[in-house]
């Protein structure tokens, strides 16, 4: 099994007098996880609260890369992911697609806003008696 410890840049980022202690360093490791996952944690937290939920996520990811070969490969996939989506999104195709799918929406949105004040005026939609 392939961990990817063999490509370069993979592995601990702890200064070398900490990497040269074994106990300093596990205890290093234990206090990145710690943090890393108060992180993803406040971010989980935000997807339904207000606040950059992704972004601090990944900020948290990007946290426990610094120690841990298993998230920066994880950081790696998701780059490339991240980057194919923004180059399939910046495709002529499938801008032009989007495109005609927003404009489609908008219109049926002025539409049936047309029909709704055309029939009932300024009036709130709870606030229409029945007929």
């Amino acid at each position: 099994m392939n961990t990817g410890s063999d490509q370069p840049g993979l592995g601990s980022r702890a200064p070398e007098f900490i990497k040269a202690r074994r106990l300093l360093h596990r205890g290093w490791q234990v206090g990145v996880f710690v943090i890393g996952l108060a992180v993803v944690i406040a971010g989980v937290a935000m997807l339904a609260l207000p606040g950059p939920g992704w972004v601090v996520i990944f900020a948290g990811m990007a946290i426990w890369a610094t120690e841990f070969v298993w998230a920066q490969v994880v950081l790696r996939w998701t780059k490339r992911k991240v980057t194919e989506a923004a180059q399939r999104a910046l495709d002529p195709e499938v801008r032009r697609r989007n495109i005609a799918l927003t404009v489609t929406g908008a219109v049926i949105i002025v539409v049936l806003c047309t029909i709704y004040l055309w029939r009932f005026g300024l009036v709130p939609p709870w606030k229409i008696k029945g007929r």
